[in-house]
């Protein structure tokens, strides 16, 4: 059977062929219409429109003045002897708009004309002038512009540890000329403007520059004059985690033209941050905000007034650690150098291979080249006044107290929580304990089973319902040596977390003034979350604050200036390296008897350690924070007082 060819469907199915598309007639006009609409985009082609109105306008005006002229009775001039009450109105309506004085009728109807047209040509030109200088303004207000200036200090990203960052920097910049920060983030210049001055008060003289972009573009980047900065710093600034640091940190490695500058990047996984530094040769030094924050946490809860101790060398205000070359000292041992600084305390070496060596053996000897690090008020206060053989170490026979096991209270929870407490267990003696309370309604049950933190330490815990009745049973449950407040990160606004950490230090206050509830006086240290909380929070009479925003931004501040820094702040603050210690003063002088620093320094030398602060105990006056003393001139004198202690490094 035939089959009809023009029939047939190949592969359209049921709906057969589709029908080919229908061509639509564009008019003259609309097309017209069309290219007018492209080309005015373009700015120059406004002023070409115009003055081809321009022409077409002279053109009919002249054709007009023809008509006008050809009609007798509009050229008729009127008798100013004779003027009409229309004649008087017309020549004061026409003074306003700067015309008057036409004898005819048609020279006023042409008058009004080009004075109707002159208006409007002058309207649109003014309006397009006017336009432009406001796409210019909102253009450069986007913060599109690029940035010329050099060694600048440079900040890819955005998050709240910005403002204590330009606040170090600030300190540290002021005897440097014209010193500059580059902000560059994703958003908008005046969001990021207006932050600034309402959270940060005092920069100084320091200039802050801020720029729209995606960090993570290198074309973008470039316009930050990258390769030009003193030092860039990558803030982990979105949920993302790591992966938004890490793609800015390969967009700075394939457009970044200077081998010597230095990445600080804001990390939280150990594993990333060891390949960035391997993949970069050493440029990228990472900082792990979560695991500074959570050994600074320890640390401020193994000692009273180690805390203040720590921020002090982390910021810009006080005392700071430096490297210093001292030739005399050459062939002379680490303890000979303890001494021979009035103004500086000595903590470490750096070798001449780049190996960081903190409170090494007093007999060590210093062989050429090698560096060592001290704790001063600035880098020109670290001056050698010689070496004092006479000052021999006579500490106290007394011997340390065996550690005791202690018993921590642990209120609230987050994963800064499990940080915290595996960072503290490496300090706790053997058959020590920790408690935990949390909210149930905050913290899941699940995430408080099985916490093992290593044999020395036994770990229980409790979900609450959060009222004071569970407080207070918590509490007097048995004798706490102290109570840790961690803020519920994650599980409620940053905000609410701290108001939830200042209402348990109230309720814990309350508790301790009490009688009969069970509840002893127990040594409080709170973790808050906002640094603006700060004041509010000492406030609710805490013992020892840590400020977790803080923190991090310090150190990445610290780090951004003196990128050698990374190892010493690193060994100070891994519990497997060496450490701060505020130790009873009773083990290096007599209660009572005066004493120069210089002499407790060479006490401390003789039993193993560098010493680099005082403790008062009268001057704590119920915060601890205050009373500790670092850096002392050697010649100051002390009478050592119970409870006072010196601020030692050791291990």
């Amino acid at each position: 059977m035939p089959v009809n060819k023009t029939t047939r469907s190949f592969g359209q199915g049921a709906q057969g062929e589709p029908e080919a598309p229908k061509v639509q007639k564009v008019g003259l006009w609309a097309k017209l219409r069309y290219n007018f609409d492209n080309s005015i985009a373009q700015g120059g082609m406004f002023v070409f429109y115009v003055l081809i109105l321009m022409m077409i306008i002279a053109l009919i005006m002249v054709g007009v003045r023809a008509f006008v002229a050809s009609v007798p009775l509009l050229t008729q001039a009127a008798d100013p002897e004779n003027l009409t009450l229309f004649d008087l109105f017309w020549t004061s309506f026409t003074k306003i708009l700067s015309l008057g004085g036409e004898p005819t009728w048609g020279d006023r109807i042409i008058a009004i004309l080009y004075w109707a047209t002159t208006t409007a040509l002058t309207a649109s030109v003014i309006g397009y002038v006017v336009g432009a200088i406001q796409r210019t303004f909102a253009r450069l207000r986007k913060g599109r512009s690029p940035v010329i200036d050099s060694g600048h200090t440079l900040i890819l990203g955005w998050s709240n540890r910005i403002f204590p960052i330009l606040e170090e920097l600030a300190i540290a910049n002021q005897n440097v000329r014209k010193p500059l920060v580059v902000i560059f983030s994703s958003h908008e210049r005046d969001f990021m403007e207006d932050e600034i001055e309402s959270r940060v008060e005092d920069l100084g003289k320091l200039r802050v520059v801020t720029r729209t972009g995606d960090p993570t573009n290198p074309t973008d980047l470039k316009r930050t004059n990258l390769g030009a900065a003193k030092s860039v710093i990558v803030l982990d600034a979105d949920a993302a985690g790591d992966a938004t640091v890490v793609s800015t940190v390969l967009a700075i490695k394939s457009i970044n033209t200077n081998p010597n500058l230095k990445i600080i990047a804001e990390l939280d996984d150990k594993d990333t941050a060891k390949a960035l530094i391997t993949s970069t040769k050493g440029q990228v030094i990472p900082v792990r905000s979560h695991e500074v924050i959570a050994r600074v946490t320890a640390q401020a809860s193994r000692q009273p007034g180690l805390a203040a101790v720590m921020l002090d060398l982390l910021d810009f205000e006080g005392d700071e650690i430096y490297f210093t070359d001292v030739p005399a000292l050459e062939g002379k041992t680490y303890g000979d150098a303890l001494l021979s600084f009035n103004a500086a305390s000595v903590i470490g070496i750096r070798k001449v291979d780049g190996e960081v060596d903190l409170n090494p053996p007093a007999k060590t000897k210093l062989a050429k080249g090698t560096q060592l690090i001290a704790i001063a008020q600035d880098d020109d206060k670290v001056v050698y006044t010689g070496v004092q053989p006479e000052l021999v170490g006579k500490p106290k026979k007394t011997a340390k107290p065996a550690a005791k096991p202690e018993h921590l209270l642990v209120i609230g929870w987050s994963e800064m929580g499990r940080s915290v407490i595996g960072e503290l267990a490496a300090f706790l003696p053997k058959n020590s304990t920790v408690h935990i309370v949390a909210q149930k309604k905050l913290v899941d049950p699940e995430q408080l089973k099985d916490l093992d933190f290593g044999a020395n330490v036994k770990v229980t815990a409790a979900s609450v319902s959060g009222d004071i009745a569970d407080l207070t049973a918590a509490a007097s449950a048995k004798h706490y040596d102290e109570i840790i407040v961690l803020g519920y990160r994650n599980a409620i606004s940053e905000a609410e977390a701290d108001a939830q950490t200042m209402l348990t230090m109230l309720q814990l206050n309350q508790l301790f003034e009490a009688d009969g509830n069970g509840v002893e006086p127990t040594r409080l240290v709170a973790e808050i979350l906002d640094g603006r909380k700060a004041e509010i929070a000492r406030v609710a009479a805490v013992d020892d604050l840590v400020v977790s925003d803080n923190l991090a931004a310090l150190a990445i501040a610290q780090l951004s200036e003196n990128p050698s820094l990374g190892v010493v702040l690193d060994d100070l603050f891994d519990a497997e390296g060496a450490s701060i210690s505020v130790v009873p003063i009773e083990l290096y002088a007599t209660l009572g008897k005066e004493i120069s620093y210089a002499q407790l320094v060479a006490n401390a030398a003789a039993m193993g350690e560098s010493a680099i602060g005082y403790r008062h105990a009268n001057l704590t006056a119920g915060d601890s924070a205050n009373g500790a003393r670092l850096n002392p001139a050697k010649n100051s004198m002390f009478t050592p007082r119970p409870g006072d202690g010196l601020v030692v490094v050791v291990g």
